[in-house]
């Protein structure tokens, strides 16, 4: 990838884990944690920007002052962070994924393999294994679907806007895969892979990249369940992104996750509305926004459809135009 300034954003509530310490190893990244109420109070990692509580309510931001504590959503004072320092780069990850040797994203304007679209929704983890597996959001109706995707696919020029990287041992999945079967999974090793404009595929923040041209897509939806926020993130960039001609594109396993405990049906009970409306999302974003907005207005015309349409709150306008304000005032 381009040697320009790239950032890694986490949150933790734990002691530096070892996935941190990994990530602050890596000399060409900038590695910010943004801490929480539940965040240990002498919280320390060398080579790490952290954002502690006491830090954030100083923060010339407006988004830190409707963001609710104890909330995965405070990430998004790191990205702010990062922005504010020019990063041309954001990724996300989290402290229980742990790099790989290998670890990195491929360039962003190059030749890759690409899904033919319009093709709907896909399971992009059956290109990288044979294993039953989903990834979390999926629609359930497709679960036991058989997408060929490699009989659909072709080598073509590519302007990707945000690579998604698998993890391997404990990849995302969501809560029906837990409880029904578990079973660990270990990705194949094969080129990256890009989906062209109409074929979707959820993805989410624990080892992904995006570049600056889209850096308002980074909106985490504040006011919907934790199992449901990176998910409807996701849903709403891809329709928006396509506006301007990016892609989505996978790389295979840089990652190992080591997932941090979870009670599998309070996971199911949180994943709920993502079953419920994921299905109808990128068709109801994709009639209010146009190639003629910018990024940022065509983000709040798409969570207005979804306000209108019962999926979010109207909490989440109110936080979503103090994000947008805030990106804004730093561009």
């Amino acid at each position: 990838m381009e040697s320009l300034k790239k950032a890694i954003v986490i949150t933790s509530i734990f002691e530096p884990t070892e996935a941190v310490v990994s990530f602050s190893k890596l000399s060409d990244y900038h590695l910010i944690v943004v801490g929480d109420k539940k965040s240990p109070q002498n919280w320390h990692c060398d080579n790490v920007e952290y954002l502690s509580v006491d830090r954030q309510e100083t923060l010339p931001y407006q988004l830190s002052k409707v963001l609710p504590f104890n909330h995965y959503c405070r990430k998004m004072l790191g990205y702010l962070a990062a922005i504010g320092q020019k990063a041309a780069y954001i990724i996300d990850t989290d402290d229980d994924n742990y790099p790989k040797e290998n670890w990195g994203f491929p360039v962003f304007e190059s030749e890759f393999d690409m899904i033919d679209g319009p093709a709907g929704f896909v399971n992009i983890y059956q290109y990288y294994t044979k294993q039953k597996i989903w990834p979390r959001g999926l629609p359930l109706d497709l679960i036991n679907t058989d997408f060929q995707i490699e009989k659909f696919t072709s080598r073509q020029n590519c302007n990707v806007g945000i690579w998604q990287g698998l993890a391997d041992e404990d990849p995302d999945v969501d809560a029906i895969y837990r409880l029904t079967d578990n079973t660990p999974c270990y990705f194949d090793d094969k080129p990256p892979i890009v989906l062209n404009r109409g074929t979707v595929c959820p993805f989410n923040t624990q080892n992904t990249i995006i570049r600056k041209e889209l850096f308002a897509l980074l909106y985490l939806p504040t006011y919907v369940t934790f199992r449901f926020t990176d998910i409807l993130r996701g849903l709403v960039a891809q329709p928006v992104m396509w506006l301007y001609g990016y892609q989505l594109g996978f790389i295979n396993a840089t990652v190992v996750q080591k997932r941090n405990l979870h009670n599998y049906m309070d996971d199911f009970t949180s994943e709920i509305p993502m079953y419920q409306h994921c299905n109808k999302i990128v068709d109801l974003v994709t009639t209010v926004i146009s190639a003629d907005n910018t990024v940022e207005v065509n983000l709040l015309n798409a969570y207005k459809a979804l306000l209108e349409n019962n999926i979010v709150c109207e909490k989440e306008i109110i936080t979503l135009e103090s994000w947008l304000a805030d990106i804004t005032s730093l561009q």
